[in-house]
C-alpha cells in the first residue's frame, strides 16, 4: 500500500472541500476501497473519511418514506424495528450483505457510491424508486446508475441520504456466490407509489430493471404470473461461476420466489 494522507472532516461542507483536493478519494466504511489499495490498485495520495460526521447517520420513518443517512450501516438498518416494520424487505437485504464485518462496517451511501455491479443495495433503490439525496441535488434511482462502477455522481459530490418510498408489497431474494456473499443474481421487487419494479443485480454490468417482467407483475402480482416467463441473455455476465444463460434463467425464478415471500 502506498503512502497517503488521512483527513477525518467533521461536516459534510468540510468534506467536500477536502474531496476537491487532487487525487484525493472519499472512505465510507472502506469495504471495497481498503482491499483495493492494499492490492495496489488504488493509490489515492488522500483519503477524506466520511465515517466521524454525525449528519450522515440515522433513519427517519414517516408515513410514506423510509430515510436513511448515508453513513449508516448495513447492521443498522437491518436491525432497525422501524425499517423492520415499514419495509421488511429493505432489512432483509441488509441484514444479508456480505458478513458480519462488513454489515458493521459498510454503509449505504459507501455502497451505492460504489456501485459494484454485483451488490445488493442498487437493487434496493432502482426496485423501490428511492431518491438519492447529494449535498448538491436529488437524483432519481432511474437516473443514479449508469453502468459498473460509474453513477451520475460529480466530482467531489457526497450521498447524505436515501428515501426509500413505502411500498404496498415488496420482497428480496438473493442467489448468492458463496465465498464473496455478492449476488450472483439478486433480484428485489416492489409494488407502491412508484409502480411496479424489479431490479436486478449481479446479472450484468449494472443493476437494471426487468421491464417484461415488470408488465406481467403490474397486471397479476403473484408468483404464478411470471411462470414459464424468460429473459433474454444479451449483456448478461458470463464467468466461471455461472453462464449468461443461468442467469437468465434465474432473474424470473428469483423474481417469483420474491413475490411470493
Amino acid at each position: 500500500m502506498q503512502p497517503f494522507a488521512y483527513q477525518t472532516p467533521a461536516s459534510v461542507a468540510e468534506a467536500a472541500r477536502a474531496a476537491m483536493q487532487e487525487d484525493a478519494r472519499l472512505v465510507a466504511g472502506g469495504q471495497s476501497l481498503i482491499p483495493s489499495m492494499k492490492l495496489g490498485l488504488s493509490a489515492p495520495a488522500t483519503l477524506v473519511d466520511l465515517g466521524g460526521i454525525a449528519e450522515l447517520q440515522g433513519i427517519t420513518v414517516t408515513d410514506s418514506t423510509v430515510t436513511i443517512g448515508a453513513g449508516t450501516t448495513h447492521a443498522t438498518v437491518a436491525a432497525s424495528a422501524e425499517v423492520q416494520k415499514a419495509i421488511p424487505a429493505l432489512a432483509d437485504l441488509a441484514g444479508r450483505i456480505g458478513d458480519r464485518q462488513v454489515r458493521n462496517r459498510g454503509t449505504l451511501g459507501g455502497s451505492l457510491a460504489n456501485n459494484d455491479p454485483a451488490a445488493c443495495y442498487p437493487a434496493a433503490v432502482l426496485g423501490l424508486g428511492a431518491t438519492v439525496h447529494t449535498n448538491t441535488r436529488t437524483i432519481g434511482a432511474d437516473d443514479f446508475f449508469l453502468g459498473i462502477y460509474t453513477t451520475a455522481l460529480a466530482e467531489g459530490e457526497i450521498i447524505t441520504a436515501v428515501s426509500f418510498p413505502i411500498p404496498a408489497k415488496a420482497g428480496w431474494q438473493k442467489f448468492k456466490q458463496p465465498a464473496s456473499r455478492f449476488s450472483l443474481v439478486g433480484v428485489f421487487v416492489s409494488q407502491g407509489p412508484t409502480g411496479t419494479r424489479v431490479a436486478v443485480t449481479g446479472a450484468g454490468s449494472g443493476v437494471f430493471r426487468a421491464g417484461g417482467l415488470e408488465a406481467k407483475l403490474a397486471d397479476d402480482w403473484s408468483a404464478a404470473a411470471l411462470a414459464g416467463a424468460t429473459i433474454g441473455t444479451d449483456g448478461l455476465n458470463s464467468d466461471l461461476h455461472g453462464s449468461a444463460e443461468y442467469r437468465a434463467a434465474l432473474i424470473p425464478v428469483l423474481a417469483g420466489r420474491a413475490v411470493a415471500g
